[in-house]
């Protein structure tokens, strides 16, 4: 395995492992509270993600495998598994995601070899791209989604941190979605 794809691999095994440790066992009140005005709470991340795992990231590096650029990659409704599973605890999302996750990670160890990293897909908004492109982007789609939660588990204490807020940054950014990437 190439060093890309096992650092790719690494990062994207971990995330589970992050959430877990971060969400695992929190009240509700944690995940209840977006990270910007009309953001997403902790749990739609994590709904989003599982979305992700279902109808994004290995259905693309297989179109790309199997069929190139003659034939665009599905649009992704990106907010379709935001709010589902409300009767889910923070828990039980977080495992579904774990899941999802573990089974995408063999299969991409089963399609993907450092010889085709350099392979193009076609993205529906973005035209051509390669498969080490989507890779990469699956990684910092995590990441993003990580401070992410972050931020909503932090705005959950927006109001009783009083006049320290003005040190805070992560706070600062609920104030200011221009500045937080859409």
């Amino acid at each position: 395995m190439s060093e890309f794809l096992a650092e790719t691999t690494d990062l994207l095994r971990r995330t589970p492992e992050v959430l877990r440790a971060l969400l695992g066992g929190l009240p509700e009140t944690w995940g209840a509270t977006a990270d910007t005005e009309g953001g997403w709470r902790p749990r739609d991340v994590i709904g989003h993600l599982i979305g992700a795992e279902h109808d994004n990231w290995i259905p693309r590096v297989t179109r790309l495998l199997e069929e190139g650029t003659a034939r665009a990659f599905d649009s992704i409704d990106r907010v379709a598994y935001v709010g589902r599973d409300e009767s889910a605890s923070l828990d039980q999302l977080v495992e579904e995601f774990a899941g999802l996750r573990a089974a995408n990670l063999a299969r991409l160890a089963e399609l993907v070899t450092e010889a085709d990293l350099d392979r193009k897909g076609l993205h529906p908004a973005l035209g051509a791209v390669t498969l080490r492109q989507l890779l990469a982007s699956w990684t910092v789609h995590d990441l993003d989604h990580i401070a992410q939660v972050y931020a909503g588990m932090a705005g959950s204490r927006d109001a009783e941190v009083g006049p320290w807020k003005v040190y805070l940054g992560i706070l600062l950014r609920r104030d200011d979605p221009a500045a937080v990437p859409g």
